[in-house]
């Protein structure tokens, strides 16, 4: 408790910081305002840079388009960040602090399963809506929370169509190794896999943990290399599939196919590990291949990924960035329906939302995740994610190595 305590002035001092430097700011009457505690800094910063970068885009253009009808009055957005420095205790803090000090009207929720279930009992405490942009497993939505809302599918949603594919296209693959950070959504993602694998009569040949911060994987990529697996399946964050994918290279693990979750898909990964990253497989919440229409500010899931590629030199969005930008459609659909800022309420329309938004179909489950999603399976060929499940937007059949 004596970190915690002792952070609280950094903290504050950096929400304070933040207000000053919202995104984007108006002079308006009327603002509402959205908490968005983020990894910054730290080894989760590249997830949490591209989270802010699908709030900032939504924020862009929902004030373009006038802010969020509220009855018969306009609502400016105003997002107000903090960097937590990829510290779970500090995003709960830096949580409360938005809450009680800046007064917020909503929050994102912090990156990842972790930090959300442990920032989500500070958002129902006060009865403040929370979306979360990436929090994929059911323990995070078992708790009886009536204010916490996820955009990401069950963990099973991005495991068990893999294992389908790869088992119908390939079936002299049989013994699988598995590579997880020693972290609660990697964890979960590891133990859903293991479970449908063997299910599906895989067999497990080597099952390595590594914690947080490692840096040097030679030890379990040799155990792997020695398993004789035809399948790698690593579970962890951007940062560590970037240095596991380098290394394997160097100890000689060549397996007949590489999975990683999360982290291939995104430019980080693609350009640090260059033609490495070919026909590593991932799974994805969205892609724009889907091809998605909606009545939200962006129209479809095309015209979002053509306006962030022109903030970002060209670059296409990856699923993190648009689950971020859906949160806040999320929101203000939610608000407008309610005709109201009042949370309770608000809270009530987010529950009850069926909507069709450039991220899909949206409509939560009795946990509050969402349960209308069907996710595609990605690999990288050509350089760039590639779209190879489900079959009604299927761009490419699975690839392996020979």
């Amino acid at each position: 408790m004596m970190g915690i305590k002792a952070t609280g002035g950094l903290i504050a001092a950096a929400i304070a910081m933040a207000c000053a430097n919202v995104s984007p700011g108006y002079a308006a009457d009327k603002i509402f305002k959205i908490g968005a505690p983020l990894p910054l800094t730290g080894g989760l910063s590249p997830e949490g840079l591209r989270m802010k970068a699908g709030y900032d885009l939504w924020a862009e253009k929902q004030n373009a388009a006038g802010g969020i009808k509220v009855g018969n009055d306009l609502y400016k957005v105003e997002v107000i960040y903090s960097d937590y420095q990829s510290n779970t205790p500090r995003a709960v803090q830096s949580t409360e602090l938005m809450i009680t000090e800046n007064k917020v009207d909503a929050l994102f929720s912090p990156f990842g399963s972790g930090a959300t279930k442990a920032a989500s009992a500070v958002s129902e405490k006060y009865g403040v809506p929370m979306i979360a942009a990436q929090a994929a497993s059911a323990q995070v939505y078992d708790q009886g929370f009536k204010y916490l809302f996820g955009m990401y599918t069950p963990n099973e949603t991005v495991v068990e169509p893999l294992v389908d594919l790869v088992l119908k296209s390939n079936p002299s693959v049989k013994r699988v190794a598995l590579l997880s950070r020693n972290d609660f959504f990697p964890l979960a993602i590891a133990g859903v896999f293991e479970k449908y694998a063997k299910q599906k009569g895989l067999e497990i040949v080597s099952e390595q943990k590594f914690p947080i911060g490692t840096v040097d994987f030679s030890s379990a990529l040799t155990q792997i290399r020695s398993s004789k697996a035809d399948w790698l399946y690593v579970t962890g964050y951007t940062n560590d599939m970037i240095v596991i994918r380098k290394q394997m290279q160097e100890l000689g693990v060549k397996p007949q196919l590489t999975a990683m979750l999360v982290g291939p898909t995104s430019p980080d990964f693609l350009k640090n590990t260059g033609k490495l990253s070919e026909n590593v497989v991932t799974s994805a919440w969205w892609d724009p291949a889907a091809d998605l229409k909606s009545d939200d500010v962006f129209g479809s899931a095309e015209a979002f990924a053509k306006l962030y590629a022109e903030r970002n030199n060209g670059t296409a969005p990856e699923y993190s960035v648009a689950s971020s930008a859906a949160c806040g459609v999320v929101l203000a659909l939610a608000v407008s329906k309610a005709g109201t800022v009042e949370k309770a309420k608000v809270r009530d329309q987010i529950a009850a939302l069926d909507a069709k938004t450039f991220y899909g179909h949206i409509k939560f489950g009795p946990t509050g995740q969402i349960i209308s999603l069907k996710p595609p399976t990605m690999q990288i060929q050509g350089g760039k994610p590639t779209v190879i499940d489900p079959a009604e937007y299927k761009q490419s059949d699975i690839r392996f190595e020979k």
